[in-house]
């Protein structure tokens, strides 16, 4: 087949020099940065045959490494991905499984997520808020279609993590400078 490419042995210094080159272009977990170089090590097994465990073991090694030197750290990344969906208007609930599913643990998110009540009285409620401003929902529609699209604007922060208490908050707010002031 013209389009395969070989997969390349895997060697320490490959899956070494692979991890660096992932963390230079994605932020990461070390759940899915082992879930990246075990990929490698499939592929490569398939190909040229051996044993996966050996390679595990190899991938481990690698990931100790890392961690010593500072280039993976899960409570770095969970604090730095919590605050960019919180600014993306996204509620704790949504935050908490998408970093589960990057394979943070739940400690590390709990702290993450109380890491956001620095920033904010109520984070959930800041957030519901940007997702209105942005998104045109409730107090930030025309005046005439509110009453009509009240429902539809409740199921888009519940489908954003927002609990019920928060949307309809938000949702039934006179103005968007009474949402504002629910802030302060």
């Amino acid at each position: 087949m013209a389009g395969t490419r070989i997969p390349p042995r895997i060697t320490p210094s490959y899956l070494e020099n692979a991890a660096l080159h992932y963390l230079e272009r994605f932020a990461a977990s070390s759940a899915s940065l082992r879930r990246v170089l075990m990929r490698k090590v499939d592929r490569a097994v398939a190909h040229w045959g051996g044993e996966r465990a050996e390679h595990a073991a190899q991938v481990d090694a690698v990931m100790t490494k890392l961690t010593g030197l500072g280039y993976l750290d899960d409570q770095a990344y969970a604090a730095m991905k919590t605050r960019a969906l919180n600014r993306q208007g996204k509620g704790s609930r949504a935050i908490r499984a998408s970093l589960a599913a990057k394979g943070v643990e739940a400690d590390t998110i709990a702290q993450a997520l109380d890491g956001l009540c620095q920033d904010h009285a109520e984070p959930d409620l800041a957030a519901a808020i940007r997702l209105a401003r942005k998104r045109r929902l409730g107090p930030y529609r025309p005046a005439d279609k509110r009453a009509e699209t009240r429902a539809k604007d409740l199921a888009a922060l519940a489908r954003a993590g927002f609990d019920f208490d928060v949307a309809r908050r938000v949702v039934e707010a006179e103005s968007p400078d009474t949402l504002e002031a629910m802030l302060d």
